[in-house]
């Protein structure tokens, strides 16, 4: 039986929502959460920078030990993952925009892509697009200003409505039929997006996927626990751990938020 804990970090608290698809399919296992928020975004920072943030959140991770490394962050993951895999010994997950199945399903030949600078421009966003979207045009919107306004806790405001109608209006008047969400902080903004998209338009994570690869891994290294108690969950926030606890407190769960300036 491995007890050790699943860790997970993102840039910030929009994480959580991978961390939430984990927990649904992998209920018994223990997980540890770093919500980077102090250096949140990551997609407006330099390579160099992404790389040691992660290092430095991989680290901590392993000092509190964790068997796996799931990078709930698509810029990190572009940015920092082939890196992390060389250097340490544990497995690690990474995430990327859902191009393919939205590529795969949808019916106009259109997709948008509401992702950060550092993940549109990342060399393996171009990869996954080239090898997964022959023959499908790629709207693509940088989400400027989306995770700021998240991290504050501002899910209601009228400013984050009108950033996202100013982003969503253009894809859709050029036909796109299904919208790919590249961040993790971008789930949360899935009631808003209803209330601009036409009931036909389909809204597409990652967060399954990586909920299912995570299983495969730890299955694959023998690391999956055997008990039947479910779960313990730590947070961690360098941020306003206030916002983290408030977007998490729906879960009624054995959950901890605290505080730590890693």
């Amino acid at each position: 039986m491995d007890k050790r804990p699943i860790g997970i970090f993102d840039s910030g608290i929009g994480g959580t929502s991978i961390w939430g698809k984990i927990q649904e399919l992998l209920p018994f296992e223990d997980c540890i959460y770093l919500a980077d928020s102090k250096n949140a975004p990551y997609g407006e920072k330099s390579e160099e920078i992404i790389l040691d943030l992660s290092i430095k959140n991989t680290e901590y991770l392993l000092s509190l030990g964790c068997k796996i490394i799931v990078i709930a962050c698509n810029t990190a993951t572009t940015n920092a993952i082939d890196y992390l895999r060389e250097k340490y010994k544990v497995p690690f997950i990474g995430i990327e925009p859902a191009i393919k199945p939205a590529a795969i399903n949808s019916q106009s030949k259109i997709v948008g892509v509401l992702a950060t600078k550092g993940t549109l421009s990342s060399s393996l966003f171009h990869s996954t697009t080239k090898n997964h979207a022959e023959g499908i045009t790629i709207l693509e919107q940088r989400g400027t200003g989306l995770v700021e306004i998240i991290e504050k806790g501002k899910l209601q405001s009228d400013e984050l409505y009108r950033l996202l109608e100013a982003y969503i209006k253009p894809m859709l008047e050029k036909g796109m039929d299904y919208l790919v969400l590249g961040c993790t902080h971008y789930p949360y903004l899935i009631p808003i997006l209803k209330k601009i998209l036409p009931a036909d338009i389909k809204i597409i994570d990652s967060g399954q996927a990586v909920a299912r690869q995570t299983k495969t891994v730890l299955k694959k290294f023998d690391l999956l626990t055997t008990s039947t108690e479910l779960g313990t969950y730590q947070f961690y926030s360098n941020g306003d751990e206030k916002v983290l606890f408030n977007i998490l407190q729906s879960n009624k769960l054995n959950l901890t938020v605290s505080f730590k300036d890693f």
